[in-house]
């Protein structure tokens, strides 16, 4: 069993994009379903530059719904518009609408990703690497608590027409309620997004951006062992960022060092084996707020902020005598074998994943 961890950390006060806080900030590692925030930008380019509008209609496509794995699951032939795809990709984290989005805006998943991978280019991700739109696990989907938080202030910064997709805490498909994972948002005052990820290989991540008496601030977590030391990680983070009890700590944001030599830890046998109960519980130890009898950074759940999504049905069978689907369009495997509700690659039998916590 490897040591206890810390896992990287990252806090910048976003008006000034002085960095408070970083711990191993420069540290490649898995992104899970924070490679969403990509995902979004790319589509929010898409509706800027005028190849799309938020009322273009997005349909689940067959090679789509194979995806169908996280807090959503559709039907083939399933139809929303562009502004209702965008919700239930950042608050309910459905991998298959990540990919019928991909395939909207760009006529493929590859096409798309090339476009994520050309964004995080343009962003000076020097660490960052896509292969999927939804963060499905794979080994070359790479990133850092650095790159994220670069990549999260120009979202956020750059299209606050899309915030109250952000702020959004649930979304109701098909009369099914999907909660955000990021608890963050009834229980911290002030957070207003951004999102979450976790596969066995990553732990779980979180970006999150809280607002308090005009200060903006960041925080990156990633690695954490479960829901609650991610939230309370994250929200002990910005309490202090906010009460000025961090200061300036190293190189502005952009010249924090990646380290592309080293390789992302890979966390499964910590979190989805036989291995995982002793790990979470000295991590227990470490990270102890919100546990029963101690101190907790987060308050009682506030009403949720909800978005209805609207869908209907689209006939998506190749009408005769029309030819076959070309191969970009064309059914494909998908990059890892859905588990656990979540999106995540299969995990040891010695022990099922545990429960989704995009």
């Amino acid at each position: 069993m490897a040591p206890v961890s810390a896992t990287p950390s990252l806090v910048v006060d976003m008006d000034t994009r002085t960095v408070l806080h970083a711990e191993d900030a420069g540290h490649p590692w898995y992104p899970a379903s924070t490679a969403k925030l990509m995902t979004a930008l790319v589509t929010f380019q898409a509706v800027e530059q005028g190849d799309i509008t938020l009322k273009t209609p997005v349909v689940i496509s067959k090679q789509a719904a194979r995806f169908g794995a996280s807090n959503s699951v559709l039907e083939p032939g399933t139809t929303m518009t562009l502004e209702d795809a965008l919700y239930a990709l950042l608050v309910a984290s459905a991998n298959d609408v990540a990919v019928a989005l991909a395939e909207t805006v760009a006529g493929s998943e590859a096409a798309f990703v090339e476009r994520m991978n050309g964004e995080a280019q343009r962003l000076g991700l020097t660490a960052t690497r896509f292969a999927n739109v939804n963060g499905l696990h794979h080994p070359s989907q790479q990133t850092t608590a650095r790159d994220l938080a670069l990549l999260s202030l120009d979202l956020y910064q750059r299209y606050p027409a899309y915030h109250a997709m952000f702020r959004t805490s649930e979304v109701v498909m098909g009369g099914k309620t999907a909660q955000s994972f990021n608890t963050l948002l009834t229980r911290f005052p002030g957070t207003v997004g951004l999102k979450t990820g976790f596969v066995c290989s990553s732990g779980r991540n979180i970006v999150a951006i809280a607002e308090r008496d005009g200060r903006q601030m960041l925080a990156v977590v990633l690695g954490a062992t479960t829901g609650r030391e991610r939230e309370e990680r994250a929200a002990k983070l910005m309490t202090e960022a906010f009460a000025g009890e961090l200061q300036a700590a190293g190189p502005p944001l952009e010249t924090i060092a990646n380290r592309p030599e080293i390789a992302p830890e890979d966390m499964r046998l910590r979190l989805c084996s036989n291995q995982t109960p002793p790990y979470e519980a000295r991590q227990e130890a470490r990270y102890p707020w919100g546990l029963p009898g101690q101190a907790s950074y987060l308050t009682e759940p506030s009403a949720p902020v909800r978005h209805v999504i609207t869908t209907w049905q689209t006939d998506i069978r190749p009408a005769p005598p029309r030819p076959a689907p070309k191969p970009a369009l064309a059914d494909r495997g998908p990059v890892s074998t859905p588990d656990a509700g979540n999106g995540q690659t299969a995990a040891p039998k010695a022990k099922p994943a545990p429960p989704a916590s995009l």
